[in-house]
């Protein structure tokens, strides 16, 4: 399968598998609003998908929302199948994608360095070589 058609097929998936979550199991006592799809990866044969999730939270509640989606991975496919053509319904495996937990953890760092950065009408303090 090309290149181009494997891109559309993951991104139908990921959107499909995002829409499910919200619309279908946001009712399920699981906030489902802390779960971002972020990628899928679809084998060259359609048989398997590799579905990246970020989940906001702790890690407790990471593993509990996690068990939930494995517990409901049937449900999920049933739902690809449904609403995407392929030749096969590929077996979901969901995996954690912590991308966004660390850009957060950069960003948090960069904001803890900000008001160390001198401005412009501050005079630095003077260097090793000026003192004497």
């Amino acid at each position: 399968m090309r290149a181009s058609r494997m891109v559309r097929v993951n991104e139908l998936l990921k959107r499909e598998i995002a829409a499910t979550l919200y619309q279908e199991m946001a009712g399920e006592s699981m906030d489902f609003a802390a779960v971002t799809v972020t990628n899928v990866q679809v084998s060259p044969d359609l048989r398997h998908a590799r579905v990246f999730v970020s989940i906001r939270g702790s890690e407790a509640e990471a593993a509990a929302i996690f068990s939930r989606l494995y517990r409901h991975r049937i449900r999920l496919q049933e739902h690809c199948h449904r609403r995407v053509r392929l030749k096969y319904t590929p077996v979901l495996v969901f995996e954690r994608d912590y991308a966004i937990e660390r850009g957060d953890r950069v960003l948090a760092l960069l904001n803890q360095l900000e008001p160390r950065i001198p401005t412009d009408t501050e005079t630095p303090p003077p260097s090793s070589d000026e003192v004497h």
